[in-house]
């Protein structure tokens, strides 16, 4: 798995603090690492690099539903 994949699967595994192994703790961890991808990815996007005329990083994240529910990481 690459660095940051690990990274960022450990942020979403940190989020949980039980040892639950329920389906809902599954679950909700599952959620959280794809959350924590898409915020990665649209961070990428409206880096200063990328395309100018545009922020397709706020669009990633309103196409997942995260626009407001991530900005604290």
């Amino acid at each position: 798995m690459h660095d940051n994949l690990k990274a960022i699967w450990n942020r979403a595994a940190s989020s949980h603090t039980k040892a639950d192994t329920s389906w809902q703790t599954q679950q909700n961890f599952l959620t959280r690492f794809a959350e924590l991808i898409v915020y990665e990815c649209a961070e990428i996007a409206d880096s200063p690099s990328s395309y100018p005329f545009g922020s397709y990083g706020c669009k990633i994240k309103e196409n997942f539903g995260l626009w407001k529910k991530l900005d604290n990481k």
